[in-house]
């Protein structure tokens, strides 16, 4: 019976907090103002979930909670500056769609770089090792291989 009681009550409380945020974002929607800076801010936050996606394209649990914390702040009169490094303080720049260029993330600038110079330059390498290979192969032969190379086709023919 407590059990009951308790799990009436979740539901209670989780329908009640579906009713306030829907409230909520009812109210956003009705200023253009508010829910276009919503959806700004929403593409350029990572959806932390798909990793591939903004909030804004994501359907991910997360996401929804995001844009409704996002929402809020608005709602509270923050700048979207203010917003952003809350969310930065939070998850970290992973969050952030378009991650500045510091230390941290250099690797994450340069990494794409560096792989084709790399390649590039393997590539390079492994046509010079090819080249050097291909040449010795088509090399003349020298007299005493003429001369070997003779007596087996003569031993062949007999």
């Amino acid at each position: 019976m407590k059990r009951l009681l308790i799990l009436v009550f979740a539901l209670f409380m989780g329908s009640t907090a579906i009713a306030v945020d829907s409230a909520t974002e009812a109210a956003m929607a009705a200023d253009p103002v508010a829910e276009k800076r919503l959806q700004g801010l929403s593409e350029e936050l990572r959806c932390l979930v798909c990793q591939n996606q903004t909030i804004a394209d994501s359907n991910a649990e997360l996401a929804q909670d995001l844009r409704r914390e996002i929402r809020s702040m608005i709602k509270d009169g923050k700048s979207d500056s203010q917003i952003i490094d809350f969310m930065v303080v939070r998850y970290g720049d992973f969050v952030l769609y378009r991650p500045p260029v510091k230390g941290i993330t250099l690797l994450l600038w340069g990494g794409p770089v560096a792989l084709l110079i790399f390649g590039l330059l393997a590539l390079r390498s492994y046509l010079k090792r090819r080249a050097l290979r291909v040449a010795e192969q088509d090399r003349p032969l020298t007299a005493d291989e003429t001369r070997r190379a003779d007596a087996l086709l003569k031993e062949i023919d007999q």
